[in-house]
């Protein structure tokens, strides 16, 4: 979640204003991300449990889940919860949303999006919230390769999971949907899956869409010089293990909207019009478009009051999160058949 409009709030609130800043400018300069990113985790992991629970007076009671499934043998964090209708046949599989969480890449987990994931299943989907290792202990392309196993997870356990494996969307919020971006495009596109260094767990015939919310979709356009320059250079230091992450080449091919074919999944992709990242929404949408693939987004005027800020889907309390709940919906059954 790169919220640069409450970075400052969460952290004076956490760590005691000016000197949590101060601290975490000093160290972010340093000889490692570590610090800087255990402090970041502190006011985006507590703002993502309140939007948990908020979420909870939104989840229908006829939903199960499979909570803990684990997908690949090795790492703390190759585990998966499934969620879906409670009254399915023991066989029956419905097009599956697989979620990968947000959090800049330093923070999150698959838990902070249940619930959301839980109001989607209500609506007729198996959903899959995807843990993977966040930097800086899992850098760059890792997290990759980690959604790649729990796609091959979910395609190898499609019946007892009830996931229809020719029916799969890929979705995920702030960096998890740069994350969903990349494998989606690795899937569509031999030469991109080469430079990333993946072998696709699924074929471009089984991917159905992608919904893309609040994603950083070209980290060319990231500005590292400006007030909050130092946080950005972190996380991204943090994610790449580059501190000079100009010179990085992995940092232009993370840049997927830099490499978009017309045979990207069709996709949803939507931003507040108060999020720091909604021009990496409107890169994306045109250079979907520019390709001549199928693209809906929902990107709000600039003017739009109350002002929609990053992750604001998440907020069924509100209007906006209300319309971008029914908008993905209709997306999703319209591609799935669902």
């Amino acid at each position: 979640m790169l919220i640069r409009t409450k970075l400052a709030t969460w952290l004076a609130g956490a760590l005691g204003g000016a000197g949590a800043l101060a601290l975490a400018g000093y160290v972010a300069v340093r000889a490692s991300p570590w610090p800087s990113a255990l402090l970041f985790r502190i006011p985006f992991n507590r703002q993502a449990r309140l939007v948990s629970r908020a979420l909870a007076a939104h989840v229908p009671a006829h939903v199960s889940a499979q909570v803990n499934e684990r997908y690949h043998p090795r790492g703390r964090h190759t585990y998966l919860d499934v969620f879906h209708p409670a009254d399915l046949a023991p066989d029956q599989a419905l097009p599956t949303v697989v979620w990968v969480h947000g959090g800049a890449w330093v923070s999150g987990s698959r838990r902070m999006v249940a619930n959301y994931l839980r109001v989607l299943a209500g609506h007729g989907f198996t959903t899959v919230g995807v843990g993977y290792t966040i930097a800086p202990a899992g850098r760059y392309p890792l997290p990759l390769h980690q959604l790649n196993a729990a796609l091959d997870h979910l395609r190898r356990h499609a019946s007892r999971l009830h996931v229809d494996p020719g029916r799969i969307v890929l979705a995920g919020d702030s960096s998890g949907a740069q994350i969903a971006a990349q494998v989606a495009n690795a899937a569509s596109d031999p030469a991109y899956a080469d430079m990333v260094g993946i072998r696709p767990a699924i074929d471009r015939s089984r991917l159905a869409a992608t919904l893309l919310y609040c994603g950083a979709y070209d980290l060319n356009l990231v500005d590292l010089n400006g007030d909050w320059g130092w946080f950005l250079r972190t996380i991204l230091w943090a994610y790449t293990g580059r501190k000079d992450i100009e010179s990085d080449p992995r940092l232009d091919s993370a840049s997927v909207a830099r490499y978009v074919t017309d045979d990207f999944p069709p996709a949803f992709i939507s931003v507040g019009n108060a999020d720091p990242l909604v021009e990496q929404s409107r890169s994306l949408a045109a250079a979907l478009g520019g390709a001549g693939a199928p693209a809906e987004t929902l990107i709000f005027p600039d003017d739009t009051t109350p002002a929609l800020e990053h992750e604001f889907q998440f907020n069924l309390d509100s209007d906006a999160g209300q319309l971008a709940l029914r908008r993905s919906v209709a997306f999703l059954r319209r591609h799935t058949g669902g």
